[in-house]
């Protein structure tokens, strides 16, 4: 089977098993990921072939869904690839960069590193931040009952990989323990770039959050910092 055919093939196989996903890990948060990890990739000397796979295969099991067994995403994505017969450095490739892409509270650093694991590694974390991160922040912690502030739980900078999977505090605190360090955990020049922006708009949106919060008026119109934002909607046909 060519590479081309086998890209087809994973493309059907993650839209079919994320069919009923929660919605900021579902085959769109792929597509998302799948696009930004092409586009870097044109700027880096890898293997494209196995940043697609990785990338449509990066979160088709994420532990977080299956009672935190770190495995099962790693152990779908080689049964799947080895059905298709795909080279088997290919495969495992693939497989050591699904098990080292998450961000797991900052305690996923060390161990297997090649630029491809780098290249989806800053499409997946670019994902998270932006317009895009905070609305899958704020959907997973609807998703998990989870509060959206209270003044009261400040953000815990210094979890352990365990409290980090297990914390139950308010999506606002998300931000200061992941999404707003990822900028600087960019790996790749194109990766930073393509975060700033993303970067700048989460501190503006924080902004705005307390000031509503606390009644205040804004100081100024987001439009005046993001005027790109402010278009016709019918430049973005459905």
């Amino acid at each position: 089977m060519l590479p081309s055919e086998i890209i087809k093939e994973t493309v059907r196989f993650v839209q079919t098993r994320l069919t009923e996903a929660e919605g900021g890990h579902d085959w769109w948060h792929i597509h998302r990921v799948w696009t930004n990890a092409k586009r870097i990739a044109r700027e880096e000397q890898v293997d494209p072939y196995v940043v697609e796979l990785a990338a449509l295969l990066h979160d088709i099991a994420d532990s977080k869904f299956h009672d935190g067994d770190e495995e099962i995403g790693p152990r779908t994505a080689q049964q799947f690839l080895a059905s298709l017969h795909v080279d088997s450095e290919v495969v495992d490739h693939v497989v050591q960069i699904i098990r080292s892409v998450s961000f797991k509270g900052g305690h996923n650093e060390g161990g297997f590193h090649s630029p491809e694991l780098a290249v989806v590694q800053d499409a997946d974390r670019l994902d998270a931040i932006g317009a895009i991160g905070i609305a899958r922040a704020f959907n997973y912690g609807g998703h998990k009952g989870r509060g959206l502030y209270d003044p009261g739980i400040l953000p815990n900078l210094h979890m352990s990989k365990e409290e980090y999977k297990h914390s139950t505090a308010p999506t606002i605190n998300h931000f200061y323990e992941k999404l707003l360090l990822l900028k600087d955990r960019m790996n790749t020049e194109t990766g930073r770039r393509m975060a700033e922006e993303r970067h700048r708009f989460m501190e503006h949106y924080l902004e705005q959050f307390y000031r509503e919060w606390n009644g205040e008026e804004p100081r100024h119109s987001i439009q005046e910092d993001f005027p790109q934002c402010f278009v016709n909607p019918s430049q973005y046909p459905p």
